[in-house]
């Protein structure tokens, strides 16, 4: 028996059912036993895969599961393939993680088929593994390599990020903690299995504590509103993109359908939202639809979650909290020392347990990814009344105009709140006297119209907090047809001075 604080608990959680779908449930002890077979077919007669990569291909459900433990309880690194990359991407993966061999579901063979012959590795079927009446495996110490997720950040190829087993019990355990995770809870999953969010906030969370996962191929939002309105979950976690769907789906309800879903969401004991900014304006709809404040949490491939809005208290539309237990963080100005005022732009460094171990065979980038210890992740922020807000990557989303550093996210959640603009993308274009101006794409809402002198004004009291110049020089917008389909492209100049 491997001595992973993870297999202690699962071993607990016994007959309590961990995993269901539409038609099948699958107990703690089936996936643990599932585990150890796909466990005992890896090593094939070894005492050890010696943290061997193993990549797998496999949708949400008990075999997912079963095969990352399987991974790491045979001592290798498990490496989940993104379901959606093409040939050229999965390549990557193979061949940068030095893949050792691939498993995989039935139905999904002929994506990586000519892939692992092409660089002979071996690919097992999930539902091909044999039983095995007895099995002895390894002793896996917690500060061993566990898993490689793949990330590029904002330039490069994607990196290999690399956690041990005591770096996800740490993000995992911070998680519980603060989000008072409970064997009672049940939460859908229908987020990618290749990413952090899916793997550690939701998977891994709610079999730690022995709770229940409903998964689901992709997201429906009809069937998610029948769950819902049948009080099926008590936690839910999703991107803001499937918030803005779930909202347009509850008013496109018949009134005597809407209300059971409403009381379904205000019913719930948690409900958070990430992996991307969250518009001011879609908090507010939320929670004045369903009641439910959305819990906003800031984090990336390298670190888990490292900051949060709390559980009981303040949820601060726009802001990402604090620190979560267990997670130091600083700003660091481009002065190279700390910040320590508040409403001081700085880069956001994270230190603790939850930080990652290294970039896959890129000592280099690993090395300079640390300043004294600490995990630069290339975030800018601002602390205000003792919450830290993101402005967006140092890289690209923020815009240094006349002496102000702007950010591009904020002002495209401003812009967002004009009735008649439905998307925008915001930028920094080179300028002689301002180094850079505030240029952006918008779209507009179907029917929607928009003249100069009227955005004018609206920005002017919208976004003056931002300390944006607001002597407005040209704008044009995307125009739409009767189908809905924007008919003229074109980038707009909204700011000079």
């Amino acid at each position: 028996m491997t001595t992973l604080p993870l297999f202690e608990r699962v071993i607990e959680h016994g007959d309590r059912i961990a995993v269901q779908d539409k038609t099948h449930q699958t107990t703690y002890a089936e996936l643990l036993r599932r585990s150890e077979l796909v466990a005992a077919h890896l090593l094939a007669g070894h005492n050890d895969l010696n943290e061997a990569r193993v990549g797998f291909l496999i949708p949400a459900g008990p075999e997912y599961v079963a095969v990352q433990w399987g991974i790491w309880r045979a001592g290798g690194i498990a490496v989940p393939l993104s379901l959606s990359a093409v040939e050229k991407e999965l390549e990557y993966t193979l061949t940068d993680a030095e893949i050792s061999r691939v498993v995989v579901a039935p139905d999904l063979t002929s994506r990586v088929r000519e892939l692992c012959l092409r660089y002979n590795l071996p690919l097992t079927h999930v539902d091909h593994i044999p039983a095995a009446s007895s099995v002895s495996l390894p002793e896996v110490d917690p500060s061993r390599r566990a898993m490689m997720l793949f990330t590029s950040g904002t330039t490069g190829q994607p990196k290999g990020v690399v956690s041990t087993h005591t770096c996800i019990q740490a993000q995992i355990e911070s998680l519980v903690k603060a989000w008072h995770w409970q064997s009672e809870d049940c939460i859908p999953l229908f987020l990618p299995l290749h990413h952090i969010h899916g793997i550690i906030n939701v998977m891994s969370c709610a079999l730690w504590s022995g709770g229940r996962i409903d998964t689901f191929p992709v997201f429906d939002s009809e069937l998610i509103l029948k769950g819902v309105s049948a009080d099926t979950w008590s936690v839910f976690m999703a991107v803001p993109t499937i918030y803005v769907k779930l909202i347009a789906a509850i008013e496109a309800l018949h009134e005597t359908e809407r209300q059971p879903v409403i009381d379904g969401f205000g019913r719930m004991r948690l409900m958070i939202s990430g992996s991307a900014a969250l518009p001011a304006s879609v908090h507010s709809q939320w929670t004045t639809l369903t009641g439910q404040k959305l819990l906003e949490r800031y984090g990336m491939t390298e670190i888990g979650m490292a900051l949060s809005n709390p559980y009981s208290g303040e949820r601060r539309p726009g802001a990402v909290g604090q620190p979560l237990p267990g997670v130091s963080i600083r700003l660091w100005s481009e002065h190279q020392t700390v910040v320590a005022a508040e409403n001081t732009p700085g880069e956001i460094h994270v230190k603790g347990p939850c930080v990652f171990h290294e970039y896959w065979n890129r000592p280099d980038a690993t090395e300079s990814a640390f300043l004294e210890g600490w995990f630069q992740t290339g975030d800018i922020a601002i602390l205000q009344d003792g919450y830290y807000r993101i402005m967006g990557r140092s890289s690209v989303d923020i815009i240094k105009s006349g002496g102000y550093k702007l950010s591009a996210l904020e002002i495209e959640a401003a812009l967002l709140d004009h009735p008649a603009i439905s998307a925008c993308a915001v930028v920094g274009i080179p300028d002689g006297t301002w180094g850079e101006t505030v240029s952006a794409a918008v779209v507009l809402c179907p029917g929607g119209s928009l003249k100069l002198h009227e955005l004018r004004s609206w920005c002017k009291d919208k976004i003056s907090s931002y300390k944006i110049p607001h002597h407005m020089k040209t704008i044009e917008s995307l125009p739409r047809n009767a189908m809905g389909k924007v008919t003229k492209p074109a980038v707009t100049k909204l700011f000079t001075q």
